[in-house]
């Protein structure tokens, strides 16, 4: 009978996939493990004061994807060199003033939490450890109520250094041990979206598609995806040099697919408006603008074929776009759709151009250089983030000095810590401090089991390795095996915490009252923070995406009377910032009034450019007064009059061609203000 069950294909296949699922993460925790053996090994022997600084930089630069490891890794030591600079500055600008010092110490953290919360992934990270690595060397060197030491600049050095290692070993163990997939993954994730946008837009330019159907729903979820695609650029960009060389090309690949977006809600927008013969043959004309062989591609909605032959795509897109923009159209109705869907094949080009780049496709065109227009989507955030963070790191301050508490040093490094890393996650800090509090007391009876009832059994190095490994090999594991956030949490700072509490030196100390004296102040600190967010709550998911709609219609009303402040290519790099910061709690109509504001900023100001050589600068102007004033009715009325006054000019030549594409633009701003009224008028009510 075991035979059988041995043999059967049903349990064979459940053992692979067992194997399969349990076999990765589990390779994980043994990397884990071996980076921080590594370092411990290497700080050893180089005989560092506190070597279990580099065990504990092993364990948090060690990530179960390798192009986030290293990424970290990276900004981990620009963050590190940043915060020790600034407490060495600190200590020599004010050596005798301990107010001051912890005052300014303070201040770094409110700062270096704005920073996080205003960056984004791994130079978030950077500006949070630089905050709290100042904490750091500052509580080694501070005395019993917080006067700061000459010696200051050593400990830096010596920090910095353990730090370093702890990197560097993390990196070697796991370059090589694992050959990474970020850019596999990456690709992927870009053609899957590339393939479904495609696939959706050109079947709804079908001749056997219903024009009435509601695309919104579809459009609205894939821009949710596009928004995602930001932390995998990041891992995608620590395990290639190559690809961060093109840093610039992936961030366009996410803007041509906003910019895609936009070009299929114009045509599905006006469609929905027209009669069914005049949509139709409007449809039917676009389409027969494509290239066969491009249509055939898109119409396939088959994300392995834009991997395998992004070039022949591009050649494709790039020669439908030429067609599209030359084509020579009649009605308004007509110069609409080809240029909407131009805005389509736009956007594909530059997806396509970071998928040759993240395949290695043969003979790619160059890859041009993007000038980065960094923005903030919203300051309140921030702000918000600082003040808790000044707030709270001053008030333990206060309590140190007023108590002298010998521990109070390492409770202010927990809390620093805990601020600044969770800080940017928003509503889910709370969550993530209470989850950091049940990984903290974990952490804090494995490591007194290990460090009194194993280790002083045992004397030499590779035994003291295989005793830390019945703690990081099953921790590792469950970090990687684990989907829920919470637990991820939990076994995160299970093993970030597990180097601090045993301390390993070159020879071990037993101290029990030492070991749960700080025991104490992790738990403590732990405590606070969960406190510290309940108290100074996060801006709501509702709240920031509420004030980015706002901000957006703010800044559409000064485009509107103002277009001089702002151009083209600055006004897309903004809407693309806001879409990609909305929280992932937002509303799927929330997203959609977004992605109509960029439509309409970009005409408004496309529409500026063309006025003064159609003579229509006062109609605009009055047009866009009413606009800016919230009376999105009245502007609508005056741009179709507008419309008519440009109909009615019959001047044969160029200029036609120009006018026809200002009829065109102006019909993309009406649709888009009576498709969102209720947002543009009443000061975007969600």
């Amino acid at each position: 009978m075991d035979a059988t069950i041995a043999a059967s294909p049903r349990f064979s296949r459940t053992l692979t996939d067992t194997l399969t699922a349990t076999g990765a993460p589990l390779l994980f925790g043994v990397r884990l493990w071996a980076s921080v053996c590594l370092a411990l090994f290497v700080a050893f022997r180089l005989e560092l004061d506190d070597p279990f600084w580099a065990g504990t930089s092993a364990a948090i630069v060690c990530l179960p994807q390798l192009g986030a490891s290293l990424r970290k890794g990276w900004f981990r030591l620009i963050g590190t060199v940043i915060g020790a600079t600034t407490i060495v500055l600190l200590t020599a600008c004010f050596p005798q003033d301990r107010i001051a010092f912890l005052g300014l110490l303070a201040l770094w953290g409110g700062v270096c939490a704005f920073a996080a919360t205003v960056l984004r992934n791994f130079a978030s990270y950077a500006a949070a450890l630089a905050g709290y690595t100042a904490a750091i060397i500052a509580a080694d060197t501070l005395g019993a109520t917080g006067g700061p030491s000459p010696e200051v600049f050593w400990v830096a050095v010596w920090r910095t250094s353990e730090i370093t290692i702890g990197i560097v070993c993390a990196g070697v163990i796991l370059a090589g041990t694992d050959l990474g997939g970020a850019r596999r993954r990456l690709a992927a994730s870009f053609a899957s979206l590339a393939a479904a946008i495609a696939g959706g837009f050109t079947r709804l330019l079908e001749p056997a598609a219903p024009l009435q159907a509601d695309t919104r729903a579809q459009r609205r979820e894939l821009l949710r995806r596009v928004t995602a695609l930001d932390p995998m650029i990041d891992q995608a960009l620590g395990e290639s040099g190559h690809v961060r060389y093109h840093a610039t090309t992936l961030q366009a690949a996410v803007d041509g697919l906003f910019r895609a977006l936009d070009g299929w809600r114009g045509v599905a927008a006006h469609l929905g408006r027209l009669p069914d013969d005049m949509a139709r043959q409007g449809a039917e004309t676009v389409l027969r603008s494509i290239p066969p062989d491009l249509r055939s591609a898109l119409e396939r909605d088959q994300p392995a074929g834009w991997s395998a032959h992004p070039l022949a795509i591009r050649s494709g897109c790039a020669e439908g776009l030429q067609m599209l923009l030359a084509l020579p159209a009649r009605t308004v109705s007509l110069r609409l759709l080809a240029d909407e869907t131009a805005k389509v094949l736009a956007g594909m080009l530059q997806v396509l151009d970071a998928l040759a780049l993240l395949v290695d496709a043969p003979s790619a065109p160059p890859q041009g250089e993007r000038r980065l227009r960094p923005s903030i989507p919203d300051w309140l955030p921030g702000l918000v983030n600082a003040g808790r963070a000044f707030v709270t790191i001053a008030a333990v301050e206060l309590f140190w000095v007023v108590t002298a508490w010998p521990n109070g040093a390492a409770t202010m490094v927990v809390i620093a810590v805990l601020l600044l890393l969770l800080s940017p996650k928003g509503d889910l800090a709370f969550g993530g401090a209470i989850a950091a509090t049940l990984g903290a007391a974990a952490s804090i009876v494995c490591s007194a089991i290990i460090k009194f009832a194993v280790l002083p059994a045992l004397d030499t190095f590779p035994a003291f390795c295989i005793a830390i490994g019945l703690f990081l090999v099953p921790v590792g594991f469950a970090m990687a095996r684990s989907r829920q956030p919470a637990a991820i949490a939990v076994f995160t700072v299970m093993a970030f915490t597990f180097m601090p509490l045993l301390a390993p030196t070159n020879r071990m100390s037993y101290d029990t009252a030492q070991f749960y004296n700080s025991a104490l102040a992790i738990f403590v600190g732990c405590g606070i923070a969960p406190l510290a967010f309940r108290l100074l709550p996060p801006l709501s998911p509702a709240l920031r995406a509420q004030r980015l709609l706002d901000r957006t219609l703010r800044d559409l009303r000064r485009l509107a009377i103002a277009p001089q402040l702002m151009r083209s290519e600055d006004w897309e790099a903004r809407m693309y910032g806001r879409l990609a910061a909305l929280p992932d709690q937002a509303e799927p109509l929330q997203r959609a009034r977004l992605l109509a504001a960029l439509s309409v900023g970009s005409e408004i100001i496309q529409l500026r450019h063309a006025a003064p050589d159609l003579g229509m600068a006062a109609e605009l102007d009055g047009a866009l007064a009413a606009f800016a004033q919230g009376r999105s009715g009245i502007a609508i009325d005056r741009l179709r009059q507008l419309d008519r006054s440009l109909a009615d000019d019959t001047d044969a030549g160029p200029q036609t061609a120009t006018a026809l594409r200002a009829r065109s633009r102006i019909l993309v701003v009406s649709e888009a203000l009576a498709e969102h009224a209720s947002y543009f008028e009443t000061g975007a009510t969600a």
